[in-house]
């Protein structure tokens, strides 16, 4: 991915102006959802460590479980909270994927939580539910 590609989160920004910047350390994300799209752009470009470096350590894994899946679209339904000067948020999203091999297209629906601690705000955990189409 280069910085002047169109960025992975469809914000409409070039990769370099948003998500590529919390990638390379240059920013960090001001909000949660500016965390949840940094982070769906790094399963994106398969960037396993921007994903563990914002996973709250408390439920972080061992691997961020990057998989074959094509990332194509991401579609924002809500936020709670989240903003500069909140300490929780909730974020509820749906991904769209395609599998290589197959062809076969999916959807990932999850509502994500968000902790900012130490001024840096973190992936804590969601709900999920997958499905094909």
């Amino acid at each position: 991915m280069h910085d002047d590609d169109r960025c992975p989160c469809l914000s409409g920004d070039t990769y370099g102006a948003c998500c590529g910047r919390y990638h390379s350390g240059a920013a960090t994300a001001p909000t949660a959802e500016a965390l949840m799209r940094a982070r769906y752009s790094a399963f994106a470009v398969g960037d396993e460590a921007y994903l563990l470096a914002t996973w709250a350590p408390r439920t972080r894994p061992d691997t961020a479980g990057l998989g074959d899946e094509q990332w194509r679209r991401l579609d924002v339904h809500r936020t709670e909270r989240g903003g500069p000067f909140d300490t929780t948020g909730v974020v509820e999203f749906t991904a769209f994927y395609r599998h290589p091999a197959t062809g076969a297209r999916g959807s990932l629906h999850e509502t994500s939580r968000f902790v900012r601690e130490g001024g840096r705000w973190y992936y804590v955990d969601g709900a999920r539910e997958v499905g094909d189409r």
